[in-house]
């Protein structure tokens, strides 16, 4: 499934006094005039390509909750089967059913996740819309760089979601303080080889020290592959429907 999403972007920009102003020469004019504020609206069109999952007894329901889920950068590109490979797609794949509307969007070729929150957070904007989504059930989960992509939009866009769980994945602790009313549960291989466990600590230590409530599960023999068990316990599922997005 592919959708276009227009988006409304408003910036300031300075611009040139020659569009603005004709053909005065710089020293014609006065010094406070040589850059003008100036605002700037145009609508962006976002595309991508996702996995819709539906419950059976979707329709007999007024709200559900939603799942998005974020692959890692083996599967980005333009074939959606490459998303069944991991996570909640490939467990929908095999059969199983999940209590949550489940959205599995794919980066495009040569992109990154946690530099298209924006678009992330369109794609929720557009499940809402279409479907009986709960917009105070909203979870966002990853693995790899989906893991970062979690951390990334979670930081930028936090009153958006109830809770998050990023897996093998990290972000800037910087930014961390903005997820103080954000549930976390990360998850991590200690032999992990290709994102080091240092990268969930410093997240979720972060989190913690600006007031918030994140916790870390470690897996001492695993490597880099830490999704496989963690999207197969039952209490993950059990811990994201216990949370709903706080409000002021």
């Amino acid at each position: 499934m592919k959708v276009k999403i227009f988006l409304v972007l408003s910036v300031s920009v300075a611009v040139g006094l020659y569009a603005a102003e004709g053909k005065r020469t710089l020293n014609q004019q006065d010094k406070s005039e040589r850059q003008k504020p100036q605002h700037l609206e145009r609508q962006v069109t976002v595309t991508l390509d996702y996995l819709l999952y539906l419950p059976p007894d979707y329709e007999q329901k007024d709200s559900w909750p939603l799942m998005v889920f974020l692959h890692g950068a083996g599967e980005r590109g333009s074939d959606l089967q490459k998303v069944k490979a991991h996570g909640p797609a490939k467990l929908i794949e095999q059969g199983r059913d999940f209590p949550f509307i489940i959205v599995s969007p794919q980066c495009p070729a040569g992109q990154w996740w946690p530099v298209l929150s924006r678009e992330i957070i369109s794609l929720i904007d557009e499940m809402i819309e279409c479907y009986k989504v709960d917009p105070n059930r909203v979870y966002l989960t990853g693995l790899s760089m989906g893991g970062y992509g979690t951390w990334a939009a979670a930081s930028s866009f936090p009153d958006r979601f109830a809770a998050i769980v990023p897996i093998c994945g990290g972000g800037r602790p910087f930014m961390a303080a903005s997820l103080k009313r954000v549930p976390v549960w990360a998850f991590h291989g200690t032999k992990d080889p290709v994102v080091p466990l240092a990268e969930s600590e410093k997240m979720v230590e972060a989190v913690n020290r600006a007031g918030g409530h994140a916790k870390l599960t470690v897996y001492p023999e695993a490597e880099h592959d830490s999704w496989t068990q963690t999207y197969e316990n039952p209490e993950l599922y059990e811990w994201l429907l216990s949370h709903r997005r706080q409000q002021d």
